[in-house]
């Protein structure tokens, strides 16, 4: 029979404090969902408030219990050893992230005091532009018309049926079918006004098929245009010869010269098999970067972005009213959340900065000299150059933008798989790509590289990768195979 006794244990566990869930929460944000998430903060927490730089500049002068400028690092070189402050991140785990407690009631997250290079296009206003659809552009079109009411009504149906590519998916009988009961229309009427339709811009809108949409662009051209007519037969009957190669073959069936031959086919891969892309744009989505690189004197630069995060601070007038009685409870928990998240942006900043300067002080041959000079580097690198845990390094390189002279780069782009070289070094896998590139953008059109002869060109200059491996990374750069990359001539 059991009993019911009481026994005395011993034991640890660690326990993910609100302060490191909040710090490991942020860390792996984006700027534009950091960016959210503060605005929320500001909205929900009275105790926050978002500075006034203006009032700020006005003044000219910062209290010292008001106004106390987070720890942001300013600007170093990747040469300069790194300061003691920005060594609060130890190795191990996360939660070192939060370890400090002694919280000022006015701390203040932004850019440090440090001099700016005076370089005002890190602070750019992006507008917001709305790109036309095609469905807009050619309702437009066909409302500048000269069509009766009830043709107008078939041509709207008609431009609904049409896609983003330009193309019209649906079949006349189905589009007469979807005017009823409101108008009975018959195919051939339907056929009349889709004739006009395919009149509009952009040219070949409104095709059934991609030789109907050559056709409509090539029936555009001046008639004495060399070539015309037979690339009206080639878009009608013989796209596949031509998508195959069979240059010679077709030749002999249009029974044309060489010249006239060459003529068409430049007509007909001058047209454009998706119309509606020239028109139908989605709407541009920025990349905010984190950080900026740029070279100094000393070397390479590493500053955070000024006008990634808004500057917020306590609220000091509503923290000075809070008393020590039970009505200010909830007062007093939105002042410590206000705290914490200060807090937990101060060290987002110093820990975002110090993998940056790590990644960019082993990849400086890459700002020098591009991506065949890549070195390889893996999240290990990082964590043991920087002393924090590689599930750090991963939260902080995932959706973390880096601005450099040669464009925008995620963090992860730097980091790179190794493969052995001859003389037993390693080279990146991103530099082996780049010379894949390299190697077949200036082959022969008539006599590609195949992966072996890759392979062996690579094995020349010290790169020691099997074919297999030479063809992963030709389809990761969206490189066809020999046999599709290879031009014949017209003969």
């Amino acid at each position: 029979m059991l009993k019911p006794a009481l026994q005395l244990r011993l034991g640890q566990q660690l326990t993910m404090t609100p302060q490191l869930q909040q710090a490991i929460r942020l860390l792996q944000l984006p700027v534009l969902e950091l960016q959210a998430q503060i605005r929320e903060a500001l909205e929900s927490n009275v105790m926050l408030e978002a500075e006034d730089e203006a009032g700020a500049l006005e003044t000219g002068e910062v209290e010292a219990g008001q106004q106390f400028e987070a720890s942001t690092p300013t600007a170093q070189t990747t040469e300069a050893p790194a300061s003691n402050d920005t060594e609060r991140t130890e190795a191990g785990s996360d939660s070192d992230l939060a370890d400090e407690q002694d919280w000022s009631d006015a701390q203040v997250t932004g850019p440090s005091e440090a001099p700016w290079s005076g370089d005002d296009e890190h602070s750019q206003d992006f507008s917001a532009a709305r790109g036309e659809t095609l469905q807009e552009h050619l309702t437009w079109q066909l409302e500048m018309s000269r069509l009766s009411e009830r043709d107008m009504r078939i041509g709207a149906a008609i431009i609904d049926a049409i896609n983003d590519d330009g193309y019209v998916i649906e079949s006349i009988d189905e589009i007469a079918r979807n005017l009823q009961p409101e108008i009975v229309a018959a195919s051939a009427e339907v056929e009349r006004v889709l004739a006009h339709v395919q009149a509009m811009d952009p040219a070949g809108v409104g095709a059934r098929s991609v030789s109907e949409c050559i056709e409509l662009q090539l029936r555009q051209l001046d008639p004495q245009t060399p070539g015309r007519d037979t690339a009206l037969i080639i878009a009608a009957n013989y796209l596949d010869q031509v998508a195959d190669q069979q240059y010679a073959l077709l030749r002999r069936q249009l029974r044309v010269t060489e010249e006239e031959m060459e003529h068409a086919l430049v007509l007909v891969r001058a047209c454009q098999p998706r119309p509606g892309s020239s028109v139908h744009s989605v709407p541009a989505e920025y990349i905010v970067p984190d950080v900026f690189v740029r070279r100094t004197e000393r070397g390479w630069a590493v500053d955070i972005n000024p006008a990634s995060l808004p500057r917020i601070r306590v609220n000091q007038s509503y923290a000075g009213l809070i008393g020590r009685s039970a009505d200010h409870a909830l007062l007093r928990t939105q002042l410590q959340e206000a705290r914490w998240l200060i807090r937990s942006l101060e060290i987002r900043n110093e820990t975002l900065l110090k993998v940056a300067r790590c990644i960019v002080q082993r990849q400086s041959a890459f700002l020098e000299h591009g991506d065949e000079s890549m070195q390889p580097m893996i999240l290990k690198d990082v964590a043991e150059a920087v002393q924090m845990h590689e599930s750090t390094i991963s939260r902080v390189t995932t959706n973390k933008y880096m601005h450099t002279h040669r464009g925008v780069f995620e963090f992860r782009y730097f980091f790179s798989s190794h493969v052995a070289a001859s003389d037993g070094s390693e080279m990146s896998s991103t530099a082996i790509r780049a010379k894949i590139r390299k190697l077949v953008s200036a082959e022969e059109p008539d006599k590609p590289l195949s992966d072996s002869r890759i392979a062996e060109i690579l094995s020349r200059e010290g790169v020691l990768v099997a074919r297999r491996t030479v063809a992963k990374y030709r389809e990761a750069l969206g490189i066809p195979p020999s046999s599709e990359r290879k031009k014949v001539p017209v003969r």
